[in-house]
């Protein structure tokens, strides 16, 4: 059984052709990471994957839904962590917590159910009426997390969810990946750091918008006889000609 299939995904831009005919399958429950140098094409595959770009050509099976015909089924069946975007400063924790369990059509009920035992977790029931713009950037970064998956989704994707975090936060952070996929939730990350490429159960690199290799950590360092995933990725990576997504 899969979360994800792609089937020839395709995506042009006029002349441009910024993912071009990939294809691959995401199993339940498996932490896949989706790496690539700027310009490889993973930020548009990831956008197609989620509902939010219509593919040119291709097929797209994400939770059990066509991303072509049941986009905003997707939708309701993700979660969704960006570097850039995943919290609102001006909002306190609390209301973080109220606004996307709503977005996600829980119950109020529910939704205040579940926040309790979340803030307890994460050890923030006291700063649960403090804006988040004033958290450190840890507990931000665990907050957002534990937003994403809150409504309980079949796939998480993760778009570069640790940039600017020290390396031990990195660490908690992924300690809370593996959590939730031992819940059966589907983690799809992007990100550039290669040591977390190791943390996942199998990982592909984009170049030029296609797949240039697809595999586990452990198999790829052995294909190309290298000690780690960087020098993986850089062996691969150095094949691309584009510099822009």
């Amino acid at each position: 059984m899969n979360a994800i299939e792609a089937s020839v995904l395709t995506k042009n831009f006029g002349s441009f052709t910024a993912v071009d005919h990939i294809s691959f399958e995401v199993g339940v429950g498996e932490i896949f990471g989706f790496l690539g140098a700027n310009g490889a094409g993973k930020t548009t595959a990831m956008r197609m994957l989620t509902g939010l770009l219509k593919p040119t050509s291709g097929t797209g099976i994400v939770a059990g839904f066509d991303i072509n015909k049941e986009s905003e089924k997707v939708k309701a069946n993700i979660g969704y962590m960006s570097q850039r975007f995943a919290l609102y400063g001006d909002l306190s924790v609390a209301e973080n917590i109220r606004l996307f369990g709503g977005i996600y059509g829980m119950d109020p009920k529910l939704i205040e159910e579940k926040q309790t035992l979340l803030l307890q977790d994460l050890g923030l029931s006291d700063e649960k009426n403090s804006l988040v713009s004033r958290l450190p950037l840890g507990w931000k970064q665990k907050l957002a997390f534990s937003v994403s998956i809150f409504h309980s989704p079949k796939i998480v994707f993760l778009d570069e969810p640790t940039g600017g975090v020290d390396p031990a936060a990195r660490r908690r952070f992924w300690e809370m990946i593996y959590d939730a996929a031992d819940k059966g939730i589907t983690v799809f990350v992007t990100t550039h750091y290669m040591d977390e490429a190791e943390y996942c159960d199998r990982v592909s690199i984009m170049v030029d918008g296609g797949i240039e290799a697809l595999d586990s950590p452990a198999r790829m360092k052995h294909h190309y006889n290298v000690s780690s995933m960087d020098d993986v990725f850089q062996m691969i990576a150095r094949k691309a000609k584009r510099m822009a997504d």
